[in-house]
This record gives C-alpha cells, structure tokens and sequence, in this order.
C-alpha cells in the first residue's frame, strides 16, 4: 500500500541544562561519533536521521538547543510543530534533574500542543558510564517515579560515549511520536472527512 510507504517527518526536540551531553547524544545517534571536546551549541541546530519503525519510513529531525539560561529566548517558533519533546539530564548532577521540571513546563508553554497532558515526552539520564556509575546522585527509582508522575513518560538511562541504549532511546522517540500522531488523526479524521470524500473522486466533480 502506498499511504504505507509514505516518508513521515518527525520534529524532535532536544532539551536539558547545559553540558548534560545532548549534542554528544545526537552525534553518536546521527553519525556514531562521539568527542571528548566540549563546546556549548550556540542558539539550535538540527540534524535529520532515517529509520523504518514497523512499515514506516520515518526521518527523525532532530534539534538541539544550548542549555544555558540565556538562550531561553529562543521561541516559540523553535518549539512549534514539535512531534516529541527529549528531556536529558546529567546522573551525576543532581541541579540537572532538579531542572527538569521548567524544561518540561518551559517546552508546553512555548510550542502550546493541542492536549498538552497527552504530548509524548521522552526523558534520558546520560552519562551512566563516569565513574563506573559511581559517582551518580540520581537513581533510577527517582527518575521513574518523576515520570510516572507525569503521565508515564517512557526512560532511558544512556551514554552517549560508550553508545550505551542511544538507538533504543531514540526508537522509542520514534514510535511514541507516531503513536502520538495516530491519536491526533483520529480526533481529526472526523473534520476532514468531507475533504477527503472530494480527494478520492480525483479532486474533481464534472
């Protein structure tokens, strides 16, 4: 069936404080790279990544924004269209899942989704290879719990040096996106119904 083979973009957008290895995680996802070097993202980039997820061919487009507090005034413009929202934060920073929240709250104010309780979020505890995991604050119960109390939000603890559970992470980015989206097309499907009765007649009524 062609609607199958139809290439569906996704918007995906990458938040958490600065240097909690964002950018470090969408290289090793994009390119399987990772560099000890360390710069701040300047304002936001992207970068495109193609999979299949069950028959679909999905382009993931993937945008990385700079942590630090000043960048805030990014918009809503960046935010908007958005399908899915990564939230990431440092295991062995404690100020960095303290801060979830107001990214959380941050990213539902800025791109205003139609049922903000249903968007699909996806949170990410990087670095899990520092130390051997010993010097980690944050445990994985807290972590859970946290997205428990927000609508069952899926987790992943990842590195992005070691490519630790980075493809699994952005899988599920994928699919919980899309299922998002099937949601939304049935709410729709009933607005549009009309529309295409016409579309299926070829667009033309002579």
């Amino acid at each position: 069936m062609d609607a199958l083979r139809r290439r569906t973009l996704l918007k995906v957008i990458v938040l958490g404080d600065s240097g909690v290895g964002k950018t470090s995680l969408m290289n090793q996802y994009v390119f399987k790279k990772f560099s000890q070097q360390y710069k701040a993202t300047i304002g936001a980039d992207f970068v495109t990544k193609e999979l299949q997820v069950d028959d679909k061919l999905v382009t993931l487009q993937v945008w990385d924004t700079a942590g630090q507090e000043r960048f805030h005034s990014l918009g809503a413009a960046f935010y908007r269209g958005a399908d899915c929202c990564v939230l990431v934060y440092d295991v062995n920073v404690s100020k960095t899942f303290e801060s979830l929240s107001n990214w959380h709250e941050e990213f539902l104010k800025q791109a205003d989704p139609a049922d903000p309780e249903a968007f699909p979020f996806v949170l990410l505890g990087n670095k899990i290879d520092i130390d051997g995991g010993h010097s980690r604050v944050v445990s994985e119960k807290r972590a859970k719990e946290w997205c428990a109390s927000r609508g069952n939000i899926p987790y992943f603890e990842t590195s992005a040096k070691e490519d630790y559970n980075v493809d699994e992470a952005f899988l599920c980015v994928a699919q919980t996106a899309l299922a998002s989206e099937h949601q939304q097309d049935i709410y729709f499907q009933g607005i549009s119904e009309t529309v295409s009765e016409v579309e299926q007649r070829g667009g033309c009524a002579c």
